[in-house]
C-alpha cells in the first residue's frame, strides 16, 4: 500500500524520512493532491538508468529504421568478436 502523507508532514522529516525505502517511496500531498514522492537514492539512481537505457535503444530503432539495420555478423566484425556458431 502505498505510503502516502500531507506535505506539512515534513515539519518532522525523520518520521518521513525512516519510511522510505527501496520500491517504497514516499508520496507528498499538498491541498490533498499528489505533487512529491521522494525516494530511496538506489531506486533514484536504477530510475535514471533504466531510462537512460530506454532512450538509447529508442534511438538505435530511429537510426535502423532511418538508415537500415545492420546484419549480427557485419556487428561482430566491427566488434571483432568471431562467430562460434
Amino acid at each position: 500500500m502505498p505510503n502516502i502523507r500531507p506535505i506539512s508532514d515534513l515539519r518532522n522529516y525523520t518520521d518521513v524520512l525512516k519510511d522510505i525505502s527501496v520500491d517504497e517511496p514516499v508520496f507528498l500531498t499538498k491541498n490533498g493532491r499528489g505533487r512529491y514522492a521522494i525516494i530511496d537514492i538506489e531506486e533514484y539512481e536504477k530510475t535514471r538508468a533504466i531510462l537512460k537505457l530506454m532512450s538509447e535503444l529508442a534511438n538505435g530503432e530511429k537510426s535502423g529504421k532511418e538508415d537500415g539495420w545492420i546484419d549480427i555478423d557485419t556487428v561482430e566484425s566491427m566488434l571483432g568478436i568471431k562467430n562460434n556458431g
